[in-house]
């Protein structure tokens, strides 16, 4: 191993994730790929799927990992299997945010992920819940709801993901369903504080804002909705969440919303998963849709990557800019799925 991809990687273990961090082990891996380093490029990549999962670039995740589980089938006895089989579940969560991979390949590296870990003895029950992950992302719901419950069957074993992730899952379920006061019973654990690890509760309070606001406890969905902002403001990975504040704002205080959607533009214009940036929009238009309403004239501050500066004192404009944006995602992801779950979830918003 040389002496550059060493200080690389420590440099890299010193900086938090994000940008910064995956440009310096995007350093280590050419410096290990140019020694002919096989088992230093595998460690990179280990750091750098991490890293670009939890900061908002999982495309650079999955390129990473795929060279990973290539170079593991050719040599196996040089890598461990562990984390390259735990990393498999992230890159199965994000891969269906993307509309150019066919869902043949995405279905197909669920069913390599589950064939990897029969072989070593793990359970159907991981397989099982990233296949009702997969279908949620499908918009299949009715299927997904009975591979959850297969899942829920199912003991849990080295592979299971922690019970708080699991049950946020549950939780994203019963707001796809529509079932307000069941997701909030569902909800509970985390609302709690009895669940919680790295990202719960910071993925789960946006979720059920919308939930406690129809059910007209807006009094607690504000404090949540403070809570929530404050634990997501700072991670480039949490542009989903930013969204749903920004979706409560819209209903509550449209000025806040506008506030937020001001502050987190540029990160959303920037960001790698089309998803997220598919509901960021939707939820901005939601925003400009109320706030066409007011009669004080504002402007709207744009950052200078935004392509219609123009648009910044006309918030029907802003409206229908954002809502085609996602709309043009929710067609591409509609088509690869083969349904109109998106569309028709945008429009609905």
């Amino acid at each position: 191993m040389n002496l550059d991809f060493e200080e690389l990687m420590e440099e890299a273990y010193d900086l938090p994730r994000g940008k910064a961090q995956i440009a310096v082990l995007e350093q280590a891996i050419r410096a290990a790929d140019t020694a002919g380093d096989l088992e230093a490029g595998f460690e990179a990549r280990s750091e750098l799927v991490e890293s670009a999962i939890f900061s908002g670039y999982p495309m650079k995740a999955i390129v990473a990992f795929s060279w990973q589980l290539g170079q593991y089938d050719k040599n196996n006895d040089l890598f461990d299997n562990y984390q390259l089989l735990w990393s498999y579940k992230w890159i199965l969560d994000k891969v269906a945010c993307f509309p150019d991979i066919p869902r043949e390949q995405i279905d197909n590296l669920l069913d390599d992920m589950k064939k990897r870990y029969a072989e070593l003895g793990y359970s159907e029950r991981t397989y099982c819940f990233y296949k009702a992950v997969l279908l949620m992302q499908y918009g299949e719901l009715e299927e997904a709801g009975r591979y959850l419950d297969q899942f829920q069957s199912l003991d849990r074993d080295e592979m299971s993901d922690c019970e708080a992730c699991e049950q946020n899952r549950l939780i994203d379920y019963e707001v796809l369903l529509g079932r307000d006061e069941r997701t909030l019973r569902v909800a509970e654990p985390i609302l709690s504080g009895q669940m919680s690890c790295g990202e719960v509760p910071h993925v789960t309070l946006s979720t059920v804002l919308m939930p406690l606001y129809r059910l007209g406890r807006q009094e607690e969905a504000d404090k949540l909705q403070r809570k929530s902002y404050r634990l997501v403001k700072g991670n480039n990975d949490f542009l989903l969440q930013i969204g749903e504040n920004i979706r409560y704002l819209a209903l509550t205080d449209p000025f806040r919303g506008l506030e937020l959607f001001e502050k987190h533009l540029s990160q959303a214009l920037d960001h790698e998963n089309p998803w997220d940036q598919m509901m960021f929009s939707a939820y901005a238009s939601t925003l400009f849709s109320r706030l066409k309403q007011e009669t004080v004239a504002f402007q709207v501050k744009l950052p200078a990557s935004f392509p219609h500066p123009e648009f910044a004192s006309d918030v029907v404009r802003l409206e229908q800019h954002f809502l085609q944006e996602a709309l043009a995602t929710a067609d591409r992801l509609d088509r690869r799925n083969g349904n109109s779950y998106y569309g028709s979830l945008i429009q609905s918003l």
